[in-house]
């Protein structure tokens, strides 16, 4: 080794600068043999020394990044002072295994806002840093920049931000990239309150570059690019939920539906309440066996598995022998916002929250499934948002049909070849819809 450096206990090689009288002293402050001989504590238990050993380890990291030597100091310090009266009394570390707990809530509250679960990988190995990375667009410079981040979200200034959600088959299927589900999670950053809209993967609106078509086919437009837009096909759909429908969309996340079956499969399984006007429950025989199929469930309470859950998600009763799907898109995206919620309220439930293998699935289950433009820091902050709302009280909205309600905006039609869904204003005119974002909004 080069002379100029030399190795401490700790492993780390660090260089050696000169001092004043002549001695040979490190660029860091002190080593930790120094502090831990100034706290009495060298002759700690290797549990208690674990914490600072782990955190060396970071700092030798932080240093061949050539990250800065006064946040490597600045990480040792926290770490000695943190660990400095449970080393003392040879006891665990009680406050920083709750330190870890609340972190650990805060970093899962996001994967059904598509990033409950996104940020808890971090804290649990490579394989899981990797699938964050991938859906993320991150690196390890980027994930260590992000814990040190107070970057605010994009809406966040003036009290609301907009994620555009849409859920789709995957490309190995028929479907193509067309979105089943579309729908926006709003969240009130100044009433911590938070609500779902639904719009109906079947409403007729114009497509640039492709004519007037169903709503599902814009994510099919991959080559989109328009400044102010996301691209390719979310930037599509961005663009008509956003002139068409005055809905602002600051982030977007789009979820091949795999995912949706193997985070309820790793929460092991939800909860919901079906409210069929019909006797008998649901029945849909055309969700094929391959995805869950055929749906066959009773009504008031039920226990679904993945396959189950994402069976329903499918559902709309268009077979001549199904029940309980009077309204037919409108009820699946109902039971799909229903799904939505009963699944990150178990996931952010205790049992659940508590199991690292349980959040490892779930972070699993997205790596290869989920595009979003959130960065892990924008994970970060919106979990921080999310926590302080009241998960029961998430409101969910959709526009209907064939009622006389506030949401029944919507009317059937038959456009080239097609049943479609268009504003009961008349075709084209999504005013009626416009306002009635606007009284959600001002609602919640």
């Amino acid at each position: 080794m080069d002379n100029k450096y030399r190795r401490s206990i700790d492993g780390i090689s660090r260089p050696i600068l000169p001092s004043a009288n002549g001695h040979n002293r490190e660029k860091i402050d002190l080593s930790i043999r120094d502090k831990l001989k100034q706290q009495n504590n060298f002759d700690q238990k290797s549990d208690n020394y674990s914490n600072i050993s782990a955190n060396s380890y970071n700092l030798n990291s932080m240093r061949n990044n050539n990250q800065p030597v006064n946040r490597a100091n600045s990480l040792l310090n926290k770490t000695l002072t943190t660990n400095s009266g449970a080393l003392k009394n040879n006891q665990p570390t009680k406050k920083l295994k709750n330190k870890w707990s609340r972190k650990r809530k805060v970093l899962t509250s996001i994967l059904v806002v598509i990033v409950v679960l996104l940020g808890a990988g971090t804290w649990f190995g490579s394989g899981i840093i990797g699938n964050l990375d991938k859906v993320l667009h991150g690196n390890v410079f980027s994930d260590v920049q992000a814990l040190f981040s107070t970057t605010r979200l994009k809406g966040e200034s003036q009290g609301r931000v907009n994620i555009l959600l849409a859920g789709h088959q995957g490309k190995n299927s028929n479907e193509g990239n067309l979105t089943d589900s579309i729908m926006v999670v709003s969240l009130d950053t100044r009433k911590n309150t938070a609500f779902t809209f639904s719009i109906p993967r079947d409403l007729w609106v114009k497509i640039p570059g492709m004519g007037s078509q169903k709503i599902n086919v814009a994510n099919d437009n991959s080559s989109f690019n328009q400044p102010g837009y996301f691209k390719g096909g979310m930037g599509q759909l961005q663009q008509i939920v956003e002139q068409d429908f005055h809905i602002p969309i600051d982030y977007y996340a789009l979820i091949d539906y795999t995912a949706f079956k193997d985070a309820v499969n790793a929460v092991g399984g939800i909860n919901i309440d079906i409210q069929s006007p019909d006797p008998r429950g649901l029945y849909d025989p055309n969700v094929a066996k391959a995805d869950g199929g055929p749906v066959r469930l009773p009504n008031g309470p039920v226990h679904l598995n993945g396959s189950q859950a994402l069976a329903l998600a499918l559902a709309r009763g268009d077979s001549p022998y199904a029940y309980g799907f009077p309204l037919s898109d409108i009820n699946r995206t109902q039971h799909q916002r229903q799904m939505l919620i009963a699944l990150e309220q178990k996931a952010l439930s205790v049992g659940v929250l508590e199991n690292p293998l349980t959040i490892t699935h779930l972070v699993d289950a997205i790596g290869n499934n989920v595009q979003t433009n959130l960065s892990l820091a924008d994970v970060i902050e919106l979990a921080h948002l999310v926590k302080k709302v009241n998960l029961n009280n998430i409101k969910s909205y959709g526009l209907t049909y064939g009622g006389n309600g506030p949401s029944s905006l919507l009317t059937t039609d038959y456009i080239d070849h097609q049943d479609a869904l268009i504003p009961r204003a008349g075709l084209y005119n999504y005013s009626q819809i416009q306002a009635y974002y606007q009284q959600i909004t001002a609602a919640n």
